[in-house]
């Protein structure tokens, strides 16, 4: 028996015939899809402690299942004691299997573990049907070891998407399982 990644099977079945019943799309390639998830991270404290940036590199690429890569600083600024091609970040792009199996991962287990947690955002969308949310903590990644977690640092998480509107990008996302907030409460 093959495996069969659940979200991606959840989008075949349910979630392109109600979005096709809504938007009523002429062409089945005019359906809305996530093309891929953007994984960022910035250290701000790294110009002072280099092991911290090695120590995001570490934790990025275990949350998000491939290797992630440096961001470096384009111009030096002495002002944040920054020089140019320091690491200041680490970013992964994450794609086909792997972006269903993270998002996964992501909606179902790591936003519940999110402390007072009622919902995400709905203002994260950019006007081309793109969402990005910020995370405040790595550590509600349940891959992340909080013995070994040397500064709790933030990261953002951006859904790229082929809707061409942010009302087609929510529908996208909330069929796919995404926990909006309740506007109504």
């Amino acid at each position: 028996m093959a495996y069969t990644i659940r979200l991606k099977e959840k989008y075949d079945k349910e979630v392109v015939p109600a979005l096709q019943e809504k938007f009523n799309y002429k062409s089945s390639m005019e359906i809305p899809r996530i093309t891929k998830i953007c994984l960022n991270q910035g250290i701000g404290s790294a110009t002072q402690d280099k092991k911290l940036a090695d120590a995001a590199l570490s934790e990025m690429s275990i949350i998000a299942g491939q290797k992630a890569v440096p961001t470096k600083a384009r111009k030096s600024i002495s002002n944040f004691k920054l020089r140019e091609e320091m690491v200041i970040g680490s970013r992964v792009t994450l794609r086909r299997d792997r972006m269903y199996e993270f998002l996964d991962r992501f909606l179902t287990v790591a936003l519940p573990r999110v402390r007072d947690f009622r919902g995400i955002n709905d203002k994260g969308f950019d006007g081309r049907g793109n969402y990005s949310v910020g995370i405040t903590e790595q550590i509600i990644f349940p891959e992340i070891d909080l013995d070994k977690v040397n500064k709790i640092t933030g990261m953002d998480v951006t859904i790229v998407t082929t809707a061409k509107t942010d009302a087609e990008a929510y529908e996208l996302l909330k069929l796919m399982g995404m926990p909006f907030k309740n506007i109504n409460n």
